[in-house]
């Protein structure tokens, strides 16, 4: 008889309560992140001299640290348990954006000497360095260093939410609960642009980190009186908890028994045997730098091209994420093909994820179409980073269709891992072509930039120097805009390629079955 079966009470619902937790802490995992590219351009690039290229180091290198904690941060959580594994990783990836604000600071004691200044003092003191060059390497590294830290913890949310949803949640419900907490993302990446501009033009950008930053510090305040092991909750009584382990009858336990007999490990060096790995890698590889370019890049691109600062770029950057809410499309649709086609699960993720394939080709016209209005591009971009969501969530679901559950995480895990290469590559890469399509591809009256004013081969082109020629009467092109359509050209094709490449890998559902 199943447990549920035990009482008649009333059941509490406690298990709601940690899941608002989760989602918290999943909307404050997405604000902090986005802290640095939402006041770069506007507050910090000027204080340090930062190019487009310092701006896409910093961002590729946090993608490979993000990558490689996450391989380590599954193992960390199931080794500390739930409530001390989220504590660490949420006070260590708030420690590390509040440390983003410290960095003026460090930059204007390592250049000049001045450790024990302000906020303030410490741009005073920068200003005065005349070796350029050394404040943007110092200022660099001490901002990775930064990322890291951030990275480090951030990696532990994922890992430590599901965990605990499994702990609170009986099977049946764990997947409307994952989707319920992981919505915070989403909420995240709303609230981000409607109040981290006007926090840093307001107290200054040292203050925005820091304020995000206090949110985690606060969530752990509640989460040492909130969370306890269901069995041992006072919050939850004996309805609940019976409704929590339903799963835990006789009929389960034996089925888990013959399983636990039956699995067997498989080593990280075996899994690049499969083509199922090589296909789940590529396919990460080929698309999550898509979305980090988007996520990292929106507000630049709003800049560069169209003038905007932070603040008056708050809206358009609220609906484009608004938008990508349409990615909750991406779990209905391979049902749809299951239960009323009746393809088998990997055949309807495939389709599915074939068709969002096809969305991110809009960024195609991005740039051409952007000329009428700006809401253009905001709009495409939206599209594109719903059906990158939608994409993501279906492709993450191939491990369990053809892995047993012993190499899942592995498999995630070198998913993960190829999927940041590919974000640090397009990121990188990305600052590098802006700078280089700004200056040598930009034109004044129809002359190259750099036969009018050869001084700056070799030098920075001074801030707003374009936007001083045009008030002149000048026309003015500026070439970035081709840097951009060249990026968007990629990230439109990326996905149908990596599509292509995994069903040439694996043409049909192939599960693996080790002996």
């Amino acid at each position: 008889m199943s447990n549920l079966g035990k009482t008649q009470s009333k059941m509490t619902k406690y298990r709601w309560a940690i899941c608002s937790m989760l989602f918290f802490a999943t909307t404050i995992n997405y604000l902090d992140r986005q802290v640095l590219s939402l006041t770069w351009s506007d507050f910090i690039a000027p204080e340090f001299h930062w190019t487009n290229n310092d701006y896409g180091t910093i961002t590729a290198l946090f993608s490979i640290f993000y990558a490689l904690s996450m391989l380590f941060a599954g193992r960390f959580v199931d080794w500390m348990d739930t409530k001390k594994g989220f504590l660490w990783a949420i006070g260590i990836w708030s420690f590390g954006a509040c440390l983003h604000a410290f960095c003026g600071i460090a930059t204007s004691g390592i250049t000049t000497g001045n450790w024990f200044v302000g906020f303030e003092g410490a741009k005073d003191a920068i200003a005065t360095v005349s070796d350029i060059g050394f404040v943007i390497n110092v200022s660099v590294a001490l901002f990775i260093f930064a990322r890291f830290v951030l990275a480090l913890g951030e990696a532990g949310n994922f890992p430590a939410a599901i965990k605990a949803t499994a702990e609170y949640f009986p099977k049946k419900d764990r997947a409307f609960a994952t989707s319920i907490f992981n919505a915070g993302a989403t909420v995240g990446a709303l609230a981000a642009p409607i109040s981290i501009p006007f926090i840093a033009k307001a107290w200054g950008w040292e203050m925005a980190f820091i304020i995000i930053g206090a949110l985690g510090f606060v969530w752990m305040g509640f989460w040492v009186f909130v969370y306890s092991k269901p069995e041992k909750s006072k919050n939850v009584n004996a309805a609940e908890l019976a409704y929590i382990q339903q799963d835990k009858d006789s009929h389960d336990q034996t089925e888990e028994a013959v399983e636990a007999g039956q699995r067997k490990k498989i080593s990280f060096k075996d899994c690049f045997k499969y083509k199922q790995t090589w296909a789940f890698a590529i396919g990460k590889f080929m698309t999550d730098g898509v979305w980090w370019f988007f996520l990292f890049w929106a507000l630049a691109y709003l800049k560069s091209v169209y003038g905007m600062s932070s603040t008056e770029a708050a809206l358009p950057l609220f609906v484009l994420y608004m938008i990508t809410l349409l990615s909750i499309i991406g779990g209905w649709l391979p049902s749809y093909f299951v239960e009323k086609k009746g393809m088998n699960p990997y055949a309807g993720r495939m389709r599915a994820m074939l068709i969002f394939a096809f969305f991110p080709l809009l960024a195609l016209l991005a740039q051409p179409l952007g000329g009428y209005s700006y809401w253009i591009p905001v709009i495409i971009i939206g599209i594109a980073g719903a059906a990158h969501q939608a994409w993501s969530a279906n492709i993450f679901s191939t491990v369990g269709d053809m892995f047993p559950k012993s190499a899942i995480a592995t498999i995630t895990g070198i998913g993960g891992m190829a999927g940041g290469v590919g974000s640090f590559l397009i990121n990188k890469s990305s600052g590098a072509l802006f700078d280089y399509t700004h200056l040598h591809w930009t034109t004044i009256d129809g002359v190259p930039l750099l036969e009018k004013f050869p001084q700056y081969i070799n030098e920075r082109m001074p801030e707003n120097f374009l936007e001083g020629l045009r008030a002149t009467g000048a026309e003015v092109i500026d070439g970035i805009n081709s840097g951009y359509m060249i990026i968007f050209s990629v990230c439109a094709v990326a996905y149908l390629i990596g599509w292509v490449i995994m069903k040439t890998l694996v043409p049909k559902y192939k599960p693996i079955v080790l002996e």
